[in-house]
């Protein structure tokens, strides 16, 4: 069976496309420390109540720090007008530090989201594990989802990879479902290794918000 070299690579470039745009989704969609009961504004939060802006600068790049403590000490001296100026500071406060935080990311600052935020399963339960050290609700989610991940394409590449020589159209369809396969496996053993392109990036900035959050579902 012969596949055209050139509608691999075609298919392995719109797969590629495919798979930014929806982890770029994936991340607007469930971003966990954008909202306003996330860890990272519950942080400026207890910054704010105690007086103390360290509570807040483990989530900011060390270069970031002179524009919180400018924002941090601005808030302070607003909130003491109490009312609404105390609420407008407060929020004020917020959106810098969140902001700094998801440039540090390397991701865009869309807004402060509203409590009750629908993170999810996988978000929540990796929360869950951080605070009582049980990791067997989150492992279970993250197998099944790759387990499922795993047997869908799988299943797709085995359903169409028998077809005539001559028929291009049937060709197309497996190629379209064995480069899929062939992504997502890469992606998944990346992750779990430790080497995809995320990690490595992250690895120095992004040690807390990893350790909070989990990894993203490829």
């Amino acid at each position: 069976m012969m596949i055209d070299r050139q509608t691999l690579r075609r298919a392995a470039t719109m797969t590629g496309l495919a798979l930014v745009l929806s982890a770029v989704v994936a991340t607007d969609a469930r971003a966990h420390c954008d909202t306003m009961d996330g860890p990272v504004v519950l942080a400026a939060q207890k910054a704010l109540e105690s007086g103390a802006a360290s509570h807040v600068m483990i989530w900011v790049r060390p270069q970031d720090e002179p524009a919180i403590r400018h924002a941090f000490d601005h808030a302070l001296n607003v909130r003491k007008l109490g009312g609404e100026a105390r609420q407008l500071a407060d929020l004020y406060f917020f959106e810098t530090v969140v902001r700094l935080h998801r440039e540090g990311e390397g991701e865009p600052y869309t807004g402060l989201k509203p409590a009750g935020t629908d993170h999810g399963p996988v978000i929540p339960a990796a929360d869950r594990a951080v605070a009582t050290g049980d990791v067997a609700a989150l492992e279970t989610l993250l197998l099944h989802a790759v387990r499922d991940g795993l047997r869908e394409r799988l299943d797709r590449a085995l359903a169409t990879k028998t077809f005539a020589p001559g028929d291009v159209a049937a060709g197309r369809a497996y190629v379209a479902a064995y480069v899929p396969l062939l992504h997502y496996v890469e992606q998944v053993h990346a992750l779990a290794a430790g080497t995809a392109h995320g990690a490595a990036a992250g690895a120095t900035h992004d040690a807390p918000h990893g350790a909070a959050h989990g990894a993203k579902h490829p």
